[in-house]
């Protein structure tokens, strides 16, 4: 289980949004308000099938002004290593979940008035809480959300409903509707912040598009809806403080074979960008795979994180 305190929630009701993605409300049994959140904060989610443990990191969607209940959207992946496909699979209106406290690793940049956001199918998350938190007109917000087919447009009639309407723009590629990411930079204002979530492919375009222009690296913020390219060579992993070696299997992350061992690592995001699951390297090479370390500290070989990263050598030890 997750460090951070565990919450016990009900699962109180299941939407088929789209062929693919599914909306859960979760609230406390006895009714009670659940912590205070804002506007991309998440949750990590933990799922027992028997003596397996899933963990995965879920965007709340509803308005940080209520927290009676929170809402997270899970989209089933084709090649789910087990998270979204007991989520889907297994969970209904009733079912009892784990959760941690929400974490918030994608806030607005305090002091910017106007915040462009760029969604990319399940990339929409964050922003549904960031556009219901700020409805007042006190910040300037624009929404850009691209998706296959109108079919697996999750929200779009409730952004089309909401007070930022009148920003909400969406681009259906099976109907030949582009977002021209260029185009777009060039008629920002030059104080803007971007924001952007979805697949790789899109984060990247988003930041070499603005990239062309000159724009600041400052302004551009950006979280991934799923860790990409965690797979490998199996390796060995040495915890040096108990002594346990844990073989790191071609599917799995060094996390997930620490956790399947029992022993207790803090990660916020699995998705190596927030850097609490980083620990020292006493012997061997990572296979850096995080968007949080630096090219130098990349090569310095002193640290790793554990959600995503792995090993370039046969075994690691790590001080665990």
């Amino acid at each position: 289980m997750n460090a951070r305190e565990s919450i016990t929630v009900d699962v109180v009701a299941v939407e088929q949004l789209t062929p693919l993605i599914k909306r859960f409300t979760l609230a406390l049994p006895d009714g009670a308000p659940l912590p205070a959140f804002s506007g991309g904060a998440h949750v990590l989610v933990s799922m027992q099938d028997g003596d397996q443990w899933y963990h995965n990191a879920y965007s709340l969607l509803g308005s940080p002004h209520d927290t009676r209940q929170y809402q997270i959207a899970v989209r089933r992946e084709e090649a789910s290593r087990g998270g979204s496909a007991f989520m889907h699979e297994r969970v209904q209106a009733g079912t009892r979940l784990a959760i941690g406290t929400p974490a918030n690793l994608f806030e607005l940049a305090r002091g910017a008035k106007k915040h462009v956001f760029i969604a990319g199918g399940i990339g929409i998350t964050p922003f549904l809480a960031q556009l219901n938190e700020h409805t007042g007109g006190e910040l300037d917000l624009e929404l850009h959300y691209a998706f296959r087919s109108p079919e697996h447009g999750a929200f779009v009639d409730e952004l089309k409903a909401g007070p930022h309407a009148g920003n909400v723009h969406c681009y259906v590629d099976s109907e030949g509707q582009r977002l021209d990411l260029l185009k777009l930079f060039k008629q920002l204002d030059a104080d803007a912040h971007v924001y952007v979530c979805g697949p790789q492919g899109l984060n990247d375009a988003v930041y070499a598009n603005a990239a062309l222009l000159g724009w600041p690296k400052a302004q551009l913020h950006s979280e991934q809806f799923a860790a990409t390219d965690t797979g490998g060579k199996a390796f060995t992993v040495v915890l040096a403080k108990s002594g346990i070696e844990l073989e790191v299997g071609e599917d799995e992350t060094i996390l997930k074979a620490i956790e399947r061992a029992g022993v207790t690592v803090e990660s916020l995001c699995r998705e190596g960008v927030c850097g609490t699951c980083e620990v020292a390297i006493l012997e061997g090479e990572a296979d850096h795979r995080d968007q949080y370390l630096d090219d130098d500290e990349k090569a310095a070989q002193k640290t790793i994180l554990l959600c995503v990263s792995r090993a370039r050598t046969a075994r690691l030890v790590i001080d665990l």
